[in-house]
């Protein structure tokens, strides 16, 4: 069973890291600051290279601390509020990520929440320091936590008036 938790930390905290190095730093393929920042301003974030560079540090700090089981719910708490935020910003239309769909987000947050249900497992640096940091008032705190964050970050947001549609997640 630990070994199971460990891949699955280690799976989606990298997954999760690499998407805001794609953003920060244009590894991966991905348009690094300056072309992030370009698709976060058609988002109606303004001024788009902040949010590009805090939604990048939310990703690489948040999976990088969910990939070595540190500080388990703030980490969930941070990749929750980076994914509701663009599966809320591109307006998903369905659930299958290949029509336009939150699948992915969707799963992203039920992970998230699920380590912190369960705790990051003994081959951690939660277990090591000995930071009990899991159960159900964790998730429930991280949940919220995540979900007042992406509030945050969605209450200034100015969509495009053109109707043009989003181009970046």
């Amino acid at each position: 069973m630990e070994i199971g938790v460990l891949l699955l930390r280690l799976c989606i905290g990298l997954a999760v890291a690499a998407h805001g190095a794609q953003k920060l730093f244009g590894w991966f393929g991905g348009a690094g600051l300056a072309g992030t920042g370009g698709s976060f301003e058609n988002l109606g974030f303004r001024p788009g290279k902040l949010h590009a560079f805090l939604a990048g540090t939310n990703e690489i700090g948040g999976g990088l601390l969910l990939a070595v089981g540190l500080l388990t719910p703030l980490a969930a708490a941070a990749v929750i509020a980076v994914v509701l935020v663009a599966a809320i910003s591109v307006r998903a239309k369905a659930f299958f990520v290949q029509t336009g769909g939150f699948e992915y987000t969707f799963v992203i947050v039920v992970i998230a929440l699920s380590l912190t249900f369960t705790g990051p497992g003994p081959v951690s640096l939660d277990a090591a320091f000995g930071l009990p940091l899991a159960g159900p008032g964790w998730a429930a705190g991280a949940l919220v936590v995540g979900i007042m964050c992406a509030m945050a970050m969605l209450r200034n947001r100015r969509p495009p008036a053109n109707g043009g549609e989003p181009t970046a997640r």
